[in-house]
């Protein structure tokens, strides 16, 4: 991995601690979770709505591809992920302008939400083929996808790219430099992902953003972007 920087696609700004798509994405996320809290305690399921379902599923709608990205399903899911976004974002934001940072994150969330559907897909055919169609139907209808983990991790794909000898403390007490961390970060998701581990975590849809990510770094390297400020 190199570090890439021109005048024309990659300029660089006065530094923001909290840049605004940054900033905005922070708000909406914790708004997102807020009003599922509020909501769950009246039994509605906001979930049911903006998750993420298969396309078979009968609570399927076309926007969920978006809106899956601002749902969690715990505090914790939520602290992380937005620590993370703030943590890798800010510095790609500075450094791209908040058009294209906004355009990439939401490449690389939906990208997640495709892979996700193909892996469940894949499953749905070779698991349950021979199971009653009202078995499958209702068995993908209870399969929701939720956080914004996809986007991060492309997020955290470009840092990787555009910062690879920038050094990440992990747990505060050695570093590693970041394309190395975004390498072994990917392969773990890889073999999870594999493995079919039950831990409920949507390790392919990470692996999604970070390949939705990649593409998206390597067409701009080659021919530029015509997102402007």
């Amino acid at each position: 991995m190199e570090t890439y920087n021109n005048n024309e696609n990659y300029r660089v700004r006065g530094f923001q601690f909290l840049p605004p798509i940054i900033k905005n994405l922070l708000i909406i996320n914790v708004l997102f979770y807020l009003a599922d809290m509020t909501l769950g305690a009246r039994g509605i399921d906001l979930s049911r709505y903006l998750g993420l379902h298969y396309l078979s599923a009968v609570d399927f709608h076309w926007w969920q591809y978006i809106t899956y990205m601002f749902m969690h399903g715990s505090f914790s899911h939520l602290f992380f992920n937005m620590f993370a976004l703030w943590m890798f974002g800010n510095a790609l934001e500075n450094l791209w302008g908040s058009r294209r940072f906004l355009f990439y994150y939401m490449v690389t969330g939906v990208g997640a939400g495709l892979m996700q559907t193909l892996v469940v897909g894949l499953d749905v055919y070779f698991t349950y083929a021979a199971y009653p169609a009202a078995a499958v139907a209702q068995y993908v209808n209870h399969i929701v996808t939720i956080g914004a983990s996809g986007a991060v991790f492309g997020i955290l794909l470009a840092f990787g790219m555009c910062f690879p000898n920038m050094p990440i403390y992990l747990y505060f007490l050695f570093p590693i430099r970041a394309k190395w961390f975004v390498i072994i970060y990917g392969l773990l998701e890889l073999v999870a992902g594999i493995g079919g581990t039950a831990d409920g975590v949507a390790h392919f849809a990470h692996l999604g953003g970070m390949l939705f990510g990649i593409g998206l770094i390597l067409y701009w390297r080659k021919h530029g972007s015509r997102i402007r400020e």
